[in-house]
């Protein structure tokens, strides 16, 4: 599998970035043994690049799959907004993976110019890690055009990780021409970029071979993060990607899009309805409703559920 420079980072990445949302608590909830063989699969296929959050709680993974495949480049991402807390999450990522060095800490779902500037004080912390030698590159998350945007104000951010698909579902404040816009000026200003939801969240799970040569074919981006929750998956994204037949593996791909799923005792607390960008959650009669339409299955209104009332399946 070809590798390529992350933009201007100096940080070699596989085209395939193996996404580990699918693997933790927020979705599948696999076994770490069978998490840790998705990661290892991929990586001997040719896959050095995975992405993981603070959130995702998915550390475990990293940390074991590490000790076979060292070479994997780690993107991790939090929400640190001053000092304490970046120095709270650096040293809860090293200390999670194993590993005294990050690639690239990324600030998690940033919405604007105005979050970066609130943010600011964080990513000074990362900065002068930076400099020490323990990250290789910081930057920013996002499904907001403007957050895309935004980083061209900041040539310290150089890696953008955004949501675009084919579609354009999940972008929360624009279309997929605006986003696709948006990063293009980011990577003539010199950010390197690796996007998310290349299949919806599983909207495009029908569409997949359609969906995956759209996001592949960006002419800015270096990578395309990929949640992958089994063998067959794993095999059909690196052969694809690879520009093999994916014939073989067709007969193992579920065909059933995934979904987020709320308990009937849920109690409508309305948690969860602020953490979803995309706007498919809402408040009904007392309990959550989640718009199927709109949904990408980040995940992100599992951690906010004070009672485990909501799941991705």
């Amino acid at each position: 599998m070809r590798r390529v420079e992350l933009g201007q980072t100096g940080v070699f990445v596989s085209e395939l970035c193996f996404g580990t949302l699918t693997l933790g608590p927020f979705q599948k909830n696999l076994p770490l043994s069978k998490g840790v063989a998705l990661l290892e699969a991929a990586f001997m296929r040719g896959v050095n690049f995975l992405d993981t959050a603070e959130l995702y709680q998915t550390y475990p993974y990293v940390r074991e799959a590490l000790k076979s495949c060292p070479g994997y480049v780690v993107a991790t991402k939090c929400y640190a907004y001053d000092a304490k807390g970046a120095e709270h999450s650096f040293r809860k990522a090293v200390e999670g993976i194993g590993r005294e060095y990050i690639d690239i800490f990324l600030l998690h779902e940033q919405e604007s110019a105005h979050t970066i500037r609130g943010h600011y004080e964080a990513i000074e912390y990362f900065l002068k890690k930076k400099e020490q030698g323990l990250i290789g590159a910081v930057g920013i998350s996002t499904h907001f055009i403007a957050a895309a945007r935004a980083i061209a104000q900041y040539p310290e951010l150089t890696v953008l990780h955004p949501l675009i698909n084919l579609t354009g579902i999940g972008i929360a404040d624009g279309t997929r021409e605006d986003m696709v816009s948006a990063c293009a000026a980011a990577y003539d200003k010199g950010a390197g970029i690796y996007t998310m939801k290349a299949l919806g969240g599983g909207h495009l799970i029908g569409r997949r071979e359609e969906a995956l040569r759209y996001a592949f074919s960006l002419p800015f981006v270096s990578a395309v993060a990929v949640g992958m929750q089994s063998l067959a998956e794993v095999e059909y994204a690196c052969a694809f990607v690879s520009g093999e037949s994916v014939d073989a593996y067709l007969p193992g791909l579920s065909s059933q899009r995934r979904g987020l799923f709320i308990d009937p005792w849920c109690e409508g607390c309305g948690e969860c309805v602020p953490a979803c960008k995309g706007g498919a959650l809402s408040i009904s009669n007392g309990k959550a409703l989640v718009d199927h339409n709109k949904c990408v299955r980040c995940g992100y209104c599992v951690a906010r559920c004070p009672d485990f009332h909501v799941r991705v399946l």
